[in-house]
């Protein structure tokens, strides 16, 4: 039977979380695989563990610490979730976008999302910063779509609009930055698949030809309920690694994490100057 997320539930876990905080959130971020550093930034932390929220999915992937981390960053009031969880770690695809109903619930209006990604164009390498254009729904297209059961009406329609997912304007803006910066940031679109098992030569071949620029496992879902729940959205992938479409190199979760950690500095400069300029 599925597990769909109630409003009860999503009342439950705000509550928790509100009860812990002495500020308004303005803005939350994501971080992916290897981004945590970030978090250790925020200034007047509230540190909350994940496993302590009511009805919280919890994360078990090794390098996604799962912890609400909840202070100032740059001048701005921020959540930031160190370590997201996954549909492959198998709670139910509904089960994921609990934790952006909860940020809904807190008023938070801006999401940044963050993720490490297989580079697929041919310009793409290990080190870039992407910044998400727009994403290939490959799960929901095939049915596991986070809005799936019961609509959630107070936050969003039946039939939500999928147009313009990732704002232009957050997306203009993270380009004068990196210019600002000197980052030669690229843009693409996102595919986000299931995992666990990294894609074979076969699948990359079939993405680049329906137009996809990197791959993943998660970014997706949140997108789209943070999309209907009416956030502005800006999402940056961070490419860890090249895929080679003929099959010659092998990804490893231990490669992201250690590519992840060389990209986090130019990520945290950019993330941060965004900060200053919303």
């Amino acid at each position: 039977m599925a597990d769909f997320v109630t409003i009860p539930q999503i009342d439950a876990a705000s509550s928790a979380v509100r009860a812990r905080i002495h500020t308004q959130p303005q803005i939350a971020l994501i971080l992916g695989s290897g981004l945590g550093e970030l978090a250790d930034s925020v200034e007047n932390p509230t540190i909350i563990p994940t496993q302590e929220i009511p009805f919280w999915p919890v994360s078990t992937v090794p390098g996604h610490k799962g912890r609400l981390i909840i202070g100032q960053l740059e001048g701005k009031e921020v959540l930031v979730l160190q370590g997201r969880t996954h549909f492959y770690e198998g709670h139910d695809i509904s089960r994921i976008g609990l934790p952006i109903r909860v940020m809904q619930r807190l008023g938070i209006k801006t999401l940044i999302l963050t993720n490490a990604s297989g580079g697929l164009k041919d310009d793409f390498y290990a080190g870039d910063l992407m910044l998400i254009k727009d994403h290939l729904a490959l799960l929901p297209m095939a049915g596991e779509n986070p809005l799936r059961g019961p609509n959630l009406d107070e936050f969003g329609p039946r039939f939500p609009d999928m147009s313009a997912i990732y704002n232009p304007e957050l997306i203009q803006l993270a380009e004068e930055v990196g210019a600002e910066l000197g980052l030669k940031l690229k843009k693409g679109v996102y595919v986000g698949l299931s995992g666990p098992s990294f894609e074979t030569p076969a699948d990359c071949r079939f993405l680049k030809m329906v137009g996809a620029d990197a791959v993943g496992m998660s970014t997706v879902p949140e997108a789209i309920v943070a999309k209907h729940g009416g956030m502005a959205i800006l999402g940056v992938a961070t490419i860890t690694n090249k895929i080679d479409p003929d099959g010659t190199n092998k990804a490893t979760h231990e490669e992201v994490l250690q590519v992840g950690d060389q990209i986090a500095p130019n990520l945290m400069k950019l993330l941060k100057g965004v900060l200053r300029r919303l």
